[in-house]
This record gives structure tokens, sequence and C-alpha cells, in this order.
């Protein structure tokens, strides 16, 4: 199997972005991976495209699965609403099993394309309540891949990548722009208007624009309200 290939898991937001340009610098042929999952909007999915094409992706694929079908999160449930203040614990953003199961295709790609290294931007600092962003997930998929294919059985030993897993948000931004990034092509917001435009006031766009002031960049977000601090 080739070593220079990989499968880079692109929601459209600032991390993943972040992660695709990272493998590319380390020299893989990135293939990108995106998935249609019942999410509250189609934006970040837009994004995804837009930032393939921008950062010279070898190929990108959307799948989709319906994880709203199961519901349990405020990003695949409507009627769940989205909150707006932190709170204790694991977040009602938290959407189950969802790690576990993008990483799972993008292994299954990686088999069928020849890749041993998959690149996921989960990030243990800012989104510790997720259990799935954990370096100890991290971990055990990566043995599990070895256990679970007939790749991993031939003796080929595949890698997840998490390279952001232990940075700062304002970290995250400045690596990406040292690379070439251009965050205003990307959607972090988990429920942006139709037009792309971020609320301003989840936890995803005040964490976003903190990492731009953090970073003492201009933030390029499209915000229907601007989030404060």
């Amino acid at each position: 199997m080739a070593r220079n290939k990989a499968v880079v898991l692109l929601s459209g937001g600032l991390d993943s972005a972040t992660v695709l340009a990272l493998a590319r610098a380390q020299g893989f042929d990135c293939c990108a991976l995106s998935m249609d999952y019942g999410q509250r909007h189609t934006a970040e999915l837009a994004a995804a495209r837009r930032i393939a094409t921008a950062l010279g992706a070898a190929a990108h694929k959307q799948i989709r699965v319906d994880l709203g079908a199961i519901g349990g999160s405020a990003l695949t449930d409507s009627s769940i609403p989205v909150p707006e203040q932190a709170a204790e614990g694991i977040p009602v953003t938290y959407v189950p099993a969802r790690n576990t199961l993008f990483l799972a295709l993008a292994l299954g790609w990686a088999e069928v394309i020849g890749a041993l290294d998959l690149f996921i931007g989960v990030n243990a600092v800012d989104y510790s309540g997720y259990p799935d962003c954990r370096p100890a997930f991290i971990e055990a998929f990566q043995r599990l891949a070895g256990l679970a294919t007939k790749a991993g059985v031939d003796g080929a030993r595949f890698h997840v990548h998490a390279p952001l897993i232990h940075m700062t948000k304002a970290q995250i931004i400045l690596a990406g722009t040292d690379l070439g990034v251009d965050y205003a092509l990307t959607v972090s917001c988990y429920q942006a208007d139709s037009q792309g435009r971020a609320c301003g006031r989840c936890d995803a766009c005040r964490l976003r624009a903190q990492g731009f002031r953090d970073a003492g960049l201009p933030d390029p977000t499209r915000y229907a309200a601007r989030p404060k601090g």
C-alpha cells in the first residue's frame, strides 16, 4: 500500500481545513471525506467543497449517513435547542458515535484506495466535554484499525493522525494561516443560516471568535450577529 495517500475527514470547519493543510504540508496525497449526517444545515458541506478545491485535495467524496434517525443531539434533532451558554459535562451538541462512525468510513475508504493514514481534526483543549475527541479514543481506534481490516491482518499498520488534539484554537489558526488556509471559506457554526452566516451565539462561534482574538488576527467569519467578547 502507498504511504503517500491519506484520507482526511473534512467537515468544512476551521479545524478540518487546517488538518487538510497540515496533511498536504507533510507530503500526503489527500483524499478528503465529508459527511452529510443529518446536521442542522448544509452550509458546512458547501464549505467543505470550497476548501477541498482551494487546498488541492486529490479527491473529495461526500457520504450520506443519517444520524438524525437516531437523534440525541442538538446538531441532528431540531427539537433540541443549540445552547448559547457553556454548560458543565458533555454538552447536548455531542453527536452519539459520530467520530467513531466517521473514522470507520474513512478507514474503509482508505483500505479501498491503498492509504494507511487517516487524519481527523479532533481537539481535546477546546472540546474536552466530547468523549470522542480524547487521545484515548484516537489510540483505541488506531488499534481497532489493525484488528478489523484485511490490510491490518495482512500486516499493514494504519495511523490515525490528530494533529490538533493538544492545540488551542489560536494555535490552530496561526498554523493554518502559515499554510495559506483561507478561513473565510470555512463554516464552524452549529446553526449557520441558509447563506452560511454564523449565528455568533453558539459555543462553536464563541470559541472561533476568541481564537482569532487570541491569535491577533482579523476574523473573516460572516456573522449574522457578532459574538460578544
